[in-house]
């Protein structure tokens, strides 16, 4: 084994400060988290990846509560695979959801640079055909 990572060198390899670690475990968001005769965190490479995994998890929109449930499914073992693996689909339709929607936003948003650069290097307002996105030309095809 590989030797323990102390909270300050998780904290820096993470880009979490020592607090935001605290709070994680006190929220149960830290799996198998162990303590030397000292009292001290001892963290291992697999906390760096499940922390990782965990600030994937919140920058795609999983809750709070949602990441506690599945982190005690993680510490109880492999009977409950199937129920992680259910909150991880769930969630990933999720994700895709607003994939999509960021998509068509984004489609949107350049759609509109598009109509002022039209209109400045032209000098007369484009017609509202020009706005239409991808998405809606796919709509209505």
């Amino acid at each position: 084994m590989s030797d323990p990572i102390r909270i300050g060198q998780l904290a820096s390899r993470t880009g979490r400060s020592v607090h935001t670690l605290r709070w994680y475990e006190a929220q149960g968001l830290i799996p198998g988290v162990i303590r030397d005769a000292g009292g001290r965190r001892r963290y291992s490479e697999q906390h760096v990846a499940w922390l990782q995994f965990m600030e994937r998890l919140r920058h795609t929109g999983m809750s709070i509560k949602q990441m506690r449930e599945y982190t005690a499914l993680v510490a109880q073992g492999h009977a409950t695979l199937t129920r992680r693996q259910e909150i991880l689909n769930a969630h990933r339709d999720r994700v895709r959801r607003a994939v999509e929607e960021w998509t068509e936003a984004l489609e949107l948003l350049d759609s509109k640079i598009d109509f002022y650069d039209q209109w400045q290097k032209t000098g007369k307002r484009p017609s509202r055909d020009f706005m239409t996105t991808p998405a809606q030309k796919r709509k209505h095809a």
